[in-house]
């Protein structure tokens, strides 16, 4: 093709993923305690060892990509004669959509021949992976670059997001959950059950007491929104911080649930960007489905 498919580290795939789908990315930044970190993918520091390290009291920051970052990126491909469709995490979450936007206006004027799409995703983690999937399953149907963009804008806001955390200390830190709520959900084993809105923000929606009813509410969420209900016949994923166990759970009933899925559900680890909000014990869940209206 005349063109790459791009995104960001905070899409949620694996390494070997994103090269299996030859699927650009390029690497948010982190700190821990102070000491600055690539969100590499788990390469230079493992998943594992991240959410322990948060889990013995470790401080996370996270930074965006910047607009050098983001100009020296792409001009590699512009230099080797590429088109460029780049999806950035949600804008509702983070500012690196406006951020790409700059580098494609200062890059237009520098190779004025070439095509820069920059597209909010309005979606994060592995359901902004799931994304990618799919635009590059039609990249290599041989879509055209233009008819690529419209179809992302048409159909973006029918990814699907649901998760739910067994652990409230980040929600309270970053202001989702009060602390005096925290504090009673604690006590009471409660699991809040958010998802993703049209403008891509994270929502609470429901409060769940005990995990294992909020495995169950995800999974009912899948069968209520699912496009063709039960029928469902596209792909899945889920992703986890540092709870795969949990994970499998919920894979394991929507792979029961749903005959009709695109092979078997495909797990990843949350990512250090996204984990050092939600800190370990969190479980999302990614299907096309109805169209998110608000």
């Amino acid at each position: 093709m005349s063109y790459i498919i791009s995104c960001c580290s905070t899409a949620d795939l694996s390494k070997e993923y994103f090269e299996s789908r030859n699927i650009n990315y390029v690497c948010f930044h982190y700190q821990l305690d102070g000491v600055d970190h690539l969100d590499d993918l788990g390469q230079t520091m493992s998943f594992k060892d991240f959410y322990t390290a948060l889990d013995n009291g470790a401080e996370p920051k996270t930074s965006q990509i910047n607009v050098e970052e983001y100009e020296e990126y792409f001009t590699k491909f512009l230099d080797e004669g590429y088109d460029i469709v780049h999806l950035c995490l949600s804008s509702g979450i983070s500012g690196s959509y406006n951020s790409a936007n700059i580098a494609k206006e200062l890059l237009t004027e520098k190779f004025p021949d070439r095509k820069i799409y920059i597209i909010d995703s309005l979606a994060a983690s592995s359901g902004f992976g799931l994304l990618m999937d799919k635009i590059a399953d039609l990249r290599d149907e041989g879509m055209p670059i233009e008819q690529l963009v419209d179809w992302i804008e048409n159909n973006k806001l029918d990814l699907n997001h649901w998760f739910f955390s067994s652990d409230l200390k980040f929600f309270i830190k970053g202001g989702r959950v009060s602390k005096a709520s925290g504090f009673i959900g604690g006590m009471l084993n409660i699991c809040p059950l958010l998802n993703v809105d049209n403008s891509g923000h994270l929502i609470p929606r429901m409060k769940i007491r005990t995990k294992k009813k909020a495995i169950r509410a995800c999974a009912d969420k899948m069968t209520e929104l699912a496009k063709n209900g039960t029928d469902y016949d596209g792909k899945c994923f889920i992703s986890h911080s540092a709870c795969y166990e949990d994970a499998r759970a919920l894979a394991d009933i929507i792979e029961e649930s749903f005959p009709k899925l695109n092979g078997k559900v495909s797990i990843f680890d949350i990512g250090t960007t996204i984990g050092s909000h939600t800190g370990p014990g969190t479980v999302a869940l990614f299907f096309w489905g109805q169209k998110r209206v608000d």
